[in-house]
């Protein structure tokens, strides 16, 4: 499978999301999309991640920008994890990892010596036509949302 390519039309996918809507990434041209891929709802790095993308939500507004997270986690785990820390973008839930695939996120890793196939953090900017702006994999979470809302504010002809 061919992975989505800077400057090439992203994917489009329909994935449910925590409150149970069938979300389209289709759904929000006209605006840009900052997709990001996490491995687990509730876990640490994944909470911090969120958080920080929901603290910069009002600037990701304000640049004609909306936040989709996806990972394997339920509809329902997604639900709570929102809930929880007060998300106000959708949680898409991608449980045969099909999505995952399409954008190349679905990987062997390894920890403590184990191999086992999951989510490599990643985020996708995709523009207003659908374009694949940017990309970002093996994402570190510090200073990732800094750098994200960066590339949103240059994708909108301006700084930060």
């Amino acid at each position: 499978m061919t992975v989505p390519a800077v400057g090439r039309p992203a994917p489009d996918f329909e994935l449910v999301s925590g409150d149970g809507k069938k979300i389209r990434l289709s759904d929000f041209r006209g605006k840009k999309v900052v997709l990001y891929f996490y491995p687990r709802d509730m876990t640490p790095g994944c909470t911090e991640q969120a958080c920080a993308f929901r603290d910069a939500w009002e600037e990701f507004k304000r640049l004609n920008a909306v936040v989709l997270g996806v990972s394997a986690d339920s509809a329902e785990s997604h639900a709570k994890f929102a809930a929880k820390h007060d998300l106000p973008f959708p949680l898409l839930s991608d449980p045969d990892h099909k999505v995952c695939e399409m954008y190349g996120v679905w990987k062997e890793k390894s920890m403590y010596g184990k191999t086992f196939m999951g989510i490599e953090r990643s985020t996708f900017l995709i523009g207003e036509d659908g374009t694949l702006l940017r990309e970002w994999r093996g994402v570190q979470v510090k200073g990732h949302i800094e750098e994200t809302l960066a590339a949103v504010a240059e994708a909108s002809g301006g700084g930060a």
